[in-house]
């Protein structure tokens, strides 16, 4: 049959030919954790891949972060565990930078055996809110960001985690060392590698700084005009971070909040919208007065975040991260050129106006992420909602009204999502259905679990 995704076998004709050394590919799906889930195939099976697509079980949407069944999705013996078919995503067919024996990998999506979209695949849900947007004339275009630990590979004396020294000498700090230059220099030669993975795979990754906490960087991606390729990106570029991280001795960490007394790591998204004629509609046309489609925009993601905060912070560990003055939002607030609000209008030319949306974590999946902000974008346009007020200086004291106002942790926003009806709409009922159910299994399970903090706090104590 004709791939439903677009994808045709003369693009892995043409990748065979070009690349005659690989001996075998990763296919990738990524599933609502945001974890890539697959097989590696030789060589020789890839066209048929492409021609015929390849059947997964259905139950591998249906996964909890450990990689167990959750049954309550509907997902595992409901449907008899049956297969379906995956098919690569155009363009996602790229070499992998080092390895040895030389290997690809391509993402792939889920579709039904007739060729219909199985709407538990969150690259899905991002797709029919692009859909959605294209047919109010409306184009999204956005970047993330990504932000990361590298740690060693042993524990300190206490059992935590600590930083990784430096691949370069070998050199230790535990210092911030927030945009030093000479420090990154340590981590030089893995750096190189990032790159050069990236610019094999078409990944646009630009700049890289030492973030605000040992062992904390961040690099950008170049601006996509298709979001679509922009959540791509994302996916390829933490496995590009994970795989060259381990070859040279080190840990890639995307906890939201790996060490309790530094800041945790976001994965800021900048969206903007294009019209038909590719115009930046949140552009200001009048001097002094921003654009009415920017406010509304502003005012549907900030009275969605509450109930969308699931999406953007899914785990236990993510809600460790929201602390004041940790440059982890608090509260649905926007403003200018400020990094305590949630919904930041950076300074710059007007012709590239956009909102950083700050809210998620770096463990957060971003086709989710993605869907869920323009799905708030598209509610703000529609019903022209309204954002508020500015919020200038510290956003930390700005706490909201109760309409609008934050979870105050990871039970609170199961509980949001659950009973959220736009959320419903954003991600779609099967997909919200598949979700909530896999954050609940999760909540169970270390609700449930006894750490070694309440033997501390309590053994020899009650």
């Amino acid at each position: 049959m004709t791939s439903p995704s677009g994808s045709t076998p003369a693009e892995a004709t043409a990748f065979l030919d070009a690349h005659p050394e690989i001996e075998a590919f990763d296919i990738i799906l990524t599933d609502a954790n945001g974890v890539g889930r697959g097989k590696i195939l030789r060589r020789h099976e890839l066209a048929g891949v492409y021609q015929n697509g390849r059947h997964m079980p259905i139950s591998i949407l249906g996964l909890d972060i450990t990689g167990e069944d959750v049954h309550e999705t509907g997902l595992i013996w409901d449907s008899g565990d049956g297969d379906l078919r995956a098919w690569p995503i155009p363009g996602t067919l790229v070499p992998l930078h080092g390895t040895n024996p030389p290997r690809g990998q391509v993402l792939m999506a889920m579709y039904h055996l007739d060729g219909e979209p199985m709407t538990s695949d969150p690259r899905h849900a991002l797709a029919r809110q692009v859909e959605a947007l294209a047919a109010k004339g409306f184009h999204p275009a956005g970047a993330f960001e990504l932000e990361f630990f590298l740690l060693s590979n042993e524990r300190d004396a206490d059992g935590k985690v600590q930083p990784a020294n430096a691949v370069l000498d070998g050199r230790r700090s535990g210092k911030t060392e927030v945009y030093s230059v000479d420090h990154l220099h340590g981590m030089e030669p893995l750096f190189s590698d990032i790159y050069a993975a990236a610019k094999a795979q078409g990944i646009p990754a630009e700049t890289v700084i030492s973030e605000y906490a040992p062992g904390q960087y961040e690099l950008t991606l170049n601006y996509r005009k298709d979001v679509m390729r922009a959540a791509d990106d994302l996916i390829m570029l933490k496995r590009v971070v994970r795989m060259q991280a381990r070859r040279h001795g080190v840990t890639a960490c995307f906890m939201a909040k790996p060490i309790e007394k530094y800041a945790g790591s976001g994965m800021h998204f900048h969206v903007s919208l294009l019209d038909d004629k590719a115009r930046n509609v949140f552009t200001e046309t009048t001097p002094g007065a921003w654009s009415p489609l920017l406010l509304n925009a502003l005012g549907g993601l900030a009275g969605t975040m509450a109930e969308s905060m699931l999406v953007f912070a899914p785990h236990a560990n993510s809600w460790r991260r929201f602390v004041s003055q940790s440059y982890a939002p608090v509260a649905p607030t926007w403003g200018v050129n400020n990094r305590s609000v949630a919904l930041r209008v950076p300074a710059g030319d007007a012709k590239n106006r956009r909102i950083e949306h700050r809210p998620s974590g770096v463990d957060a999946n971003p086709y989710l992420v993605a869907a869920t902000i323009l799905a708030g974008v598209t509610k703000g346009l529609e019903e022209k909602l309204d954002p508020g007020p500015e919020v200038t200086g510290n956003g930390y004291e700005a706490a909201g009204d109760a309409k609008t106002r934050m979870p105050i942790d990871w039970r609170a926003a199961i509980d949001a999502a659950r009973g959220s009806s736009f959320l419903k709409t954003a991600l779609g009922p099967d997909l919200h259905k598949t979700f909530v159910e896999i954050k609940w299994a999760e909540y169970l399970r270390v609700a449930r679990t006894v750490s070694e903090l309440d033997y501390h706090l309590y053994l020899h104590e009650v």
